[in-house]
C-alpha cells in the first residue's frame, strides 16, 4: 500500500466533530450508569451499536466484577439526622447503625486535585479507638486505612460544600484476590455536607456523648460489558485510549464527555486508518467509580502479555470538554510523553500547559506493566474562576464542584470545549500512530529519577544502606541513554531499532519509577512517589531515630527492593546499549 501524501495529522483533524459523540452525550445523560445495572449496560450497547453501524470491529467482553454499590446512608447527633452518603467498599451497619462516641480529627486544607488523594492528616490521636472520627475532606483510602488501623470504630467525613460527593474508600486497585480480601474496609465510613458538618462539629465540641452512623451498600460480583474497538494499521503495535462509562447518577462531566470523545476517536481513525502506520484499541470501562478501576485492572490483567509485547502507550480520557474548561494548567502526562503533550495542546488550543506527575488514580492500571501513560483529565476551569466562583478542588468535571453528585448533568458539558479537546486528543494519538520513530523522550524520565535518587539519598545514612552503587549505574545509564537519543535524533539509528529499544525503556522505567510490587500485580490504590520499590528508606531514616530495633528489618527488605531497581536499570540500560551499538 503506498504511503499517502497529505499530512496524516492534517487528514485526521480535517474530520475532527464532535456530532456523533453529542449523540450518545444526550443518550448518557437519561443514564443513571452504576456498574452491574440496566442503564450501565444499556450505554454500554448505545457505544457497541453506534460502532457495528459504522463497521468498525467491536470486541464485547463480559467480565465478572467485585462491586460496591451505595444504596443509603445517615448521620444522627443531638436530635438532628443529616443526608450522608457512603463510599463505595465501606462496610454496612445493622438497620439500626452504629452508636459511638464521636472524637474530632483536623485536618489539613486541600490545596489542588492532587490533594484529595493524599492523606489530609496527621498521625491519629491515642483516643480513636472504639470511637466515631469526625473529620473533614473526602473519604480516600489511605486517611480511612490509617483511622480503622488506629481502631475506630467507624468515620464520618466533612465534604469542603453544600454539596456530598460519592467516592471510594478501599485501598484495592481493582477486584480483590483471595489474598487481598481482608484489605477491604470493615467499618462504617460516611460523608456529610459542610453545613450539617458545623453543627456535628458544634455538637462534639459541646461534649457530645454519642453519634449515630447508618450505611447500607450491595457488595459481590456481577457480570459487566467491556467493549474494545480494534482499529488495524499497518502494524500490530497498538496505542490504548481509554475511559470508563460507568458513573455517579447521570455523570456528564465524569465521563460521558470521555464516552464521546472514545467514540469519536474510533470513528476518525477508522475512516482514516490507511494512514496509520500503528493500530489503535479504544476502551470503555466499567467498574471504574464502584469497582475501583476494576474494568481497566481486569483488562490489563486479562492481556497482559500481549500488552507487554505490543502496546506502545495507553491515553486515559476522563473529564473533557466541560462547562468553562479553557485551561490546561494540571495535565497528568509520564515525564517521555511531555514532548508530544505540550506540542499537542499548544497546536490545538494555542496555550502553554502545566504538567505532573499521574496520580495513583483515574485507570492508570498499566503501570506495573511498563507502560508509557498519559492525559487523565485535561482542560480545567481557570484557576481564578474557580476561586471567583467559589469551587474548591475536586477529581473532575473540568473542576466544576458538581463532580460526584446528581448535579453532574447535561449543562456541565460544552460541545465547543469538548471539540477542541477531541483535537488535542487526535493530535497527540496520531502522532503514536503515524512517527516513523515513537515520540518519546526517556532523557525527561530519566531527570525525574535522578531527583528522586537523589532524594533518597540524601534520607539514608551511607553506613546502614548505601545508595552509591545504584549512582554509579544510573550516571553510566544517563550517559548511554543520552547517546541514544542524540542519535536517534541524528538519524543514526534505523527506525526498527530505536522503537524496539524505546519500547525496552518504557517496560523497565515505568515499572521502577511507578510500581511498587511485581510487573503482573496492582499496587495499592495510595499516592506512590517515583521509584516506589525504595519507598521504605523514608521509613528507615524515621526508624533510626524513633524506633531503632526496626532498623535491620526496614534494611533486610529494603535490600532486596534494591536488587530489584538494580535489575531494572540493567534492563534499561541493555535496550539502549544494543541500539547504540547498531547505529552507523
Amino acid at each position: 500500500m503506498p504511503e499517502p501524501e497529505q499530512n496524516p495529522i492534517e487528514s485526521f483533524l480535517a474530520d475532527t466533530s464532535v456530532d456523533l459523540g453529542w449523540t450518545l452525550v444526550q443518550r448518557f445523560s437519561v443514564l443513571v450508569r452504576e456498574s452491574g445495572t440496566p442503564d450501565e449496560r444499556d450505554a454500554a450497547n448505545f457505544v457497541i451499536t453506534q460502532l457495528k453501524e459504522r463497521d468498525i470491529p467491536v470486541e464485547v467482553h463480559q467480565p465478572d466484577l467485585y462491586l460496591s454499590v451505595p444504596l443509603s446512608a445517615s448521620v444522627k447527633a443531638a436530635g438532628d439526622e443529616f443526608e450522608a452518603k457512603a463510599p463505595s467498599f465501606s462496610a454496612s451497619t445493622a438497620a439500626r447503625g452504629l452508636a459511638r462516641k464521636p472524637v474530632l480529627v483536623p485536618a489539613n486544607s486541600t490545596e489542588g486535585s492532587d490533594d484529595i488523594f493524599e492523606d489530609a492528616s496527621g498521625d491519629p490521636p491515642p483516643d480513636v479507638e472504639d470511637k466515631i472520627v469526625v473529620t473533614e475532606g473526602y473519604p480516600m483510602p489511605t486517611s480511612v486505612a490509617k483511622y480503622e488501623a488506629a481502631g475506630a470504630a467507624g468515620q464520618i467525613y466533612i465534604n469542603p460544600g453544600t454539596r456530598i460527593h460519592w467516592g471510594t474508600c478501599t485501598t484495592i486497585w481493582g477486584s480483590p484476590g483471595d489474598s487481598q480480601r481482608d484489605q477491604k474496609p470493615k467499618t462504617p465510613i460516611a460523608a456529610i455536607n459542610r453545613l450539617d458538618g458545623d453543627k456535628l462539629v458544634a455538637a462534639v465540641k459541646d461534649g457530645l456523648d454519642k453519634v449515630a452512623l447508618r450505611t447500607e451498600l450491595r457488595e459481590g460480583w456481577s457480570q459487566c460489558l467491556v467493549p474494545v474497538a480494534r482499529i488495524d494499521g499497518k502494524a500490530d503495535e497498538f496505542v490504548l485510549a481509554h475511559g470508563h462509562y460507568d458513573s455517579w447518577s447521570v455523570g456528564i462531566g465524569d465521563n460521558a464527555v470521555g464516552n464521546a470523545a472514545l467514540l469519536e476517536l474510533a470513528r476518525i481513525f477508522h475512516e482514516k486508518r490507511e494512514f496509520m502506520r500503528r493500530s489503535l484499541r479504544v476502551a470503555w470501562w466499567p467498574a471504574h467509580s464502584t469497582g475501583r478501576y476494576g474494568g481497566s485492572a481486569w483488562y490489563a490483567d486479562a492481556f497482559a502479555h500481549e500488552l507487554s509485547r505490543l502496546c506502545v502507550a495507553t491515553v486515559n480520557i476522563d473529564s473533557p470538554g466541560c462547562w468553562q474548561a479553557t485551561q490546561y494548567d494540571d495535565v497528568p502526562w509520564m515525564a517521555e510523553a511531555e514532548g508530544v503533550c505540550r506540542e499537542s495542546i499548544k497546536s490545538v488550543a494555542g496555550v502553554e500547559p502545566k504538567g505532573r506527575r499521574p496520580q495513583r488514580a483515574g485507570d492508570y492500571s498499566f503501570n506495573q506493566l511498563g507502560l508509557t501513560s498519559f492525559f487523565m483529565l485535561l482542560s480545567n476551569i481557570p484557576a481564578k474562576e474557580r476561586a471567583r466562583l467559589g469551587f474548591y478542588p475536586v477529581g473532575g468535571c473540568g473542576g466544576n464542584i458538581v463532580w460526584h453528585t446528581e448535579k453532574d448533568r447535561l449543562d456541565v458539558a460544552d460541545r465547543t470545549n469538548l471539540e477542541r479537546d477531541l483535537r488535542v486528543y487526535v493530535t497527540a494519538i496520531g502522532r503514536f500512530l503515524t512517527d516513523e520513530v515513537l515520540p518519546l523522550d526517556f532523557r525527561k524520565t530519566a531527570d525525574e529519577l535522578g531527583e528522586a535518587l537523589e532524594d533518597y539519598e540524601q534520607k539514608v545514612e551511607k553506613k546502614i544502606l548505601s545508595l552509591l552503587p545504584l549512582r554509579r549505574e544510573f550516571d553510566k545509564f544517563r550517559a548511554q541513554l543520552n547517546e541514544f537519543h542524540e542519535k536517534v535524533a541524528d538519524g543514526k539509528i534505523e527506525p526498527s531499532v530505536a522503537n524496539e529499544a524505546i519500547r525496552g525503556l518504557s517496560r523497565a522505567l515505568v515499572h521502577l519509577g511507578y510500581a511498587e510490587g511485581g510487573r503482573f500485580e496492582h499496587d495499592s490504590a495510595t499516592p506512590k512517589p517515583p521509584i516506589p520499590k525504595l519507598a521504605r528508606i523514608h521509613e528507615l531514616a524515621e526508624a533510626q531515630e524513633s524506633d531503632p530495633d526496626r532498623v535491620p528489618f526496614i534494611y533486610t527488605e529494603l535490600r532486596r527492593q534494591l536488587n530489584k531497581v538494580f535489575d531494572l536499570l540493567d534492563q534499561a540500560s541493555q535496550a539502549v546499549t544494543q541500539a547504540n551499538k547498531q547505529s552507523t
